[in-house]
């Protein structure tokens, strides 16, 4: 019967837990996908570019935001278990909640094996994969500087201006103008020209044009040229392929704090070791924290007027929980030295959740709760 009971449970639970997953999952996003929006769309890039970046943040959206899930999926059904009368059922037959705790861990570790999979696999190479595509996009002068029809401001002291973008992607109707220098300023014309990427950077090619230069004595110069090559090296931003996100680097080498990566990024041991053993603590964190919100369910009998104290319960014990794992941290991110503690939050999960286990299985003091809170109205009466 038990077994039964478990697969009834579990089943539940990741059916609920599915929901929260989506619907925490496409909360995070949209706000994220807000600001990419803005971001991206506004520096001229295509809603396929929009698309490939939000797909790329979910991995690590999901990392965050799937302990958040278990606990309410946790707390969700067994308050449904717990009105319908299911958990005091089997209560009265003798069943411990150290027994009944079971669906829930199983649903704790499914949701650590999924979060260790998504921190040492698919989080690094998404995020690997969108610091490159951050350089492409980068070093992509056409979406950046060749916007047709608009007066374009790259740099301080230029201006450029693109009529149209015809076939080929022959560039028409070119106005650059250049005050870079102090007392002079230069402004090329051209009915044409090209755009092409040298070894020493991108370049500009103007056919049949006018350079127009004004000096400091106001002496206009004129020059007429048949090509015309303008450096745009200096207009687009230097970047880097160094990724400089430690979320993309592979666990075994920040678990021994590979020196390469502290030379080329500039990160310390202590960050190193604090991201790799993240990784670890927070998917076992997982487990406790599901049982948790089931665990606080049990405590207590069965009331009409619902189950909203147990309820804030767990949410107090998950708010402890947050306020040891953010000191671990700080301190894990002060000393390489003192990694272990990250995995303090744990060790405190699972104490809490045998605690919760433990005054579930004591009666009397579900019953010394229950006789106080008959008495405080009578003791504050007039």
């Amino acid at each position: 019967m038990l077994a039964r009971f478990d697969r009834y449970v579990l089943g539940q639970l990741m059916v609920v837990f599915g929901f929260f997953s989506l619907v925490i999952v496409l909360i995070y996003w949209v706000n994220r996908a807000v600001s990419l929006f803005d971001r991206l769309i506004g520096d001229g890039q295509s809603v396929a570019v929009f698309i490939e970046f939000s797909l790329l943040v979910i991995p690590f959206l999901m990392f965050i935001v799937l302990p958040l899930a278990a606990f309410a999926a946790t707390v969700q059904v067994a308050n449904r278990l717990s009105t319908e009368s299911e958990i005091v059922v089997l209560r009265a037959t003798g069943i411990s909640a150290f027994r009944l705790i079971r669906p829930a861990l199983v649903l704790g570790t499914l949701v650590c094996i999924l979060m260790l999979i998504l921190s040492n696999l698919l989080v690094p190479v998404s995020r690997t994969q969108l610091a490159y595509r951050e350089a492409d996009l980068a070093e992509d002068v056409t979406a950046r500087l060749l916007d047709e029809g608009k007066f374009m401001h790259p740099t301080a002291n230029v201006t450029i201006f693109i009529g149209k973008v015809g076939a080929n992607a022959v560039l028409e109707r070119v106005l650059i103008s250049d005050r870079r220098t102090p007392d002079r300023e230069v402004v090329y014309t051209a009915e044409q020209a090209l755009l092409v990427r040298a070894d020493d950077g991108p370049r500009l090619i103007m056919v049949d044009g006018l350079a127009q230069e004004m000096s400091g004595s106001r002496t206009l110069s004129l020059l007429k040229y048949r090509d015309f090559a303008f450096d745009l090296d200096d207009l687009v931003p230097e970047t880097s392929r160094v990724i400089r996100d430690l979320r993309a680097y592979p666990t075994r080498l920040l678990l021994v704090a590979d020196p390469r990566i502290q030379e080329l990024t500039g990160f310390t041991p202590a960050q190193m070791l604090h991201e790799a053993h993240t990784r670890f603590s927070k998917a076992l964190a997982a487990i406790p924290i599901a049982g948790i919100g089931f665990a606080a369910l049990l405590m207590g009998g069965f009331s009409r007027f619902g189950f909203w104290q147990q309820v804030a319960t767990g949410v107090l014990a998950l708010l402890a929980l947050q306020l040891i794992n953010n000191a671990a941290e700080n301190a894990a991110l002060a000393s390489a030295s003192v990694w272990p503690v990250l995995y303090a939050p744990v060790l405190v999960g699972f104490a809490i959740l045998g605690g919760m286990l433990w005054l579930a299985e004591q009666p009397s003091i579900g019953i010394l709760l229950l006789r106080l809170r008959r008495a405080a109205p009578t003791e504050t009466a007039p």
